[in-house]
C-alpha cells in the first residue's frame, strides 16, 4: 500500500463541504453516476459474488441498485439518505434512511443479511472503518461484500483523503478500511473497467471484496 500513509489522521476524512449531509442529498437525484458500462460491471460483480435468493442489503443506496435483473432474492433493503429516491427503487423491500457519517451503526439484528454492497459511494463515508465494522456484524458469517467506486464523485462530499490517491491507491485505502474493521477476510482487489480490444472504454470501475467473519466486541 504504498500510496497511503502508515496512519490516517482526522484531516483525511475532511470534506470540502462540511454542511449536514441530509442538506446536500435533499433533492432527489434520478440520474446515474456512472456510465452503462461500469453499470454493466458492477451488476455482473453483483451476479457473481450475491447468493441467489439471499437477504441483500444496499448500503448507501438510491433509486437503482444494479443488481441483476433476472436474479431473485428474498430481500432487498436499501439504506441511504433520499427517502424519495429510496422509495422509487423497484427493487426494494425495505426503506432505510440513515446519515452513516453521524450515525455509524447499523439499525438491523446480527446476522441479518447474506451479502452487501456499496456502488461508488464509499468516498463519501466519514467514519468507514466503523460502518463497515458494523456491516460485518450484521452479515452471516462467510456473507460478502462489494464495494465498487470509479473516478466520479461529488468532490466537495469526498473524503480529503480521496483526492489524493491514485486509482491504486483508493483500491488499498478500501482494503485498509476492511482491515482495520478487523471482521473480514478472504479481501481482493478487482479491476472490473470495460474494456474493448485490450482498451479501456468509458468509465472505470474498480471494487473491493471480502467475506464478514461476524460481529466483534468494540468500543466506540
Amino acid at each position: 500500500m504504498t500510496d497511503l500513509p502508515p496512519s490516517l489522521p482526522t484531516a483525511a476524512f475532511r470534506r470540502q463541504d462540511e454542511t449536514p449531509d441530509e442538506q446536500f442529498y435533499r433533492q432527489p437525484r434520478f440520474v446515474t453516476h456512472i456510465d452503462d458500462g461500469a453499470i454493466g460491471a458492477v451488476t455482473g460483480l453483483y451476479r457473481d459474488v450475491f447468493p441467489a435468493g439471499g437477504r441483500v442489503l444496499d448500503l448507501m443506496s438510491s433509486w437503482i441498485s444494479h443488481l441483476p435483473p433476472e436474479a431473485a432474492y428474498s430481500q432487498v433493503v436499501g439504506l441511504g439518505l433520499n427517502r424519495a429516491e429510496l422509495e422509487r427503487n423497484p427493487r426494494l423491500s425495505g426503506v432505510v434512511v440513515q446519515n452513516l457519517n453521524t450515525t455509524p451503526l447499523l439499525p438491523f439484528p446480527d446476522a441479518s443479511f447474506d451479502a452487501a454492497g456499496i456502488t461508488v459511494s464509499v468516498d463519501y463515508l466519514t467514519r468507514p472503518v466503523e460502518v463497515l465494522r458494523d456491516l460485518g456484524r450484521v452479515l452471516v458469517p462467510g456473507g460478502p461484500v462489494a464495494i465498487s467506486f470509479s473516478n466520479r464523485c461529488f468532490p466537495s462530499k469526498a473524503v480529503a483523503i480521496w483526492h489524493t490517491l491514485s486509482d491504486a491507491g483508493r483500491l488499498d485505502l478500501v482494503q485498509r478500511y476492511l482491515e482495520e474493521a478487523g471482521n473480514w477476510t478472504g479481501l481482493r482487489q478487482l479491476d472490473l473497467s470495460p474494456v474493448n480490444n485490450g482498451r479501456r472504454t468509458g468509465d472505470p470501475l474498480y471494487a473491493v471484496v471480502g467475506r464478514s467473519t461476524g460481529p466483534m466486541s468494540v468500543s466506540l
